[in-house]
């Protein structure tokens, strides 16, 4: 699993992919598999190797709140960042896509903070694009209206498969964009009288 570090992971150092290859633990899990809960601590960071993982918020009726996706060749940043501070974690990641994740243990990321500038500007860097892209999230909440914000998830969506089918029901998208089944059926029916999309059995293939 670990062979191709390099190739997901350019950046990080020869010495410090021997770290990772001698300290980290493998572990394939399946879609569905919830890796975090809120308010559980976490003792590892997790880099993909193989896969997709949905990081979101819950809220209290149910309800979810998508961050972001993690992909072959990155890591959480609201993981590493709780880690090493030793707090409880506040989001939920479940698997989407069967994955190989990489599991470095809590121990070494302050080590390797100091001996791999590899690893120091990995984390940096990881920081600072779902940085960017949860401000991303946030301004499409606060300043776009509801068929905007579909339109938005869709093409995140689009982003992080890298296809151009989306294999949700209404009522998943409807509970990640915290609206009623009722709202997403009928701006997905607007949607596809503009030649945006294309509706199909809980699949939504856009065309654009």
């Amino acid at each position: 699993m670990q062979n191709n570090l390099p190739i997901l992971f350019p950046n990080f150092s020869s010495s410090l992919i021997q770290e990772i290859e001698k300290n980290a633990i493998n572990q394939e899990v399946v879609s569905g598999t919830t890796l975090m809960r809120t308010g559980e601590y976490i003792k590892s960071t997790v880099l993909v190797t193989k896969g997709k993982i949905k990081v979101y918020r819950e809220g209290e009726d149910g309800g979810e709140f998508l961050m972001y996706y993690l992909q072959p060749g990155q890591a959480c940043a609201l993981s590493m960042i709780c880690a090493t501070k030793n707090e409880k974690s506040q989001i939920m990641a479940k698997v989407v896509e069967d994955s190989e994740l990489v599991m470095v243990p809590l121990k070494l990321m302050d080590k390797w903070m100091m001996e791999h500038r590899s690893w120091y500007e990995f984390v940096i860097e990881t920081y600072r694009n779902r940085f960017e892209e949860i401000l991303e999230v946030v301004d499409n909440i606060a300043f776009r209206s509801m068929d905007e914000r579909l339109e938005f998830y869709l093409k995140r969506h689009k982003e992080a498969c890298g296809c151009k089918e989306v294999n949700l029901s209404h009522q998943e998208i409807a509970t990640e964009l915290n609206t009623s089944r009722e709202v997403v059926s009928r701006l997905l029916k607007k949607m596809e009288q503009r030649g945006l999309v294309k509706l199909n059995r809980n699949q939504i293939e856009l065309l654009t």
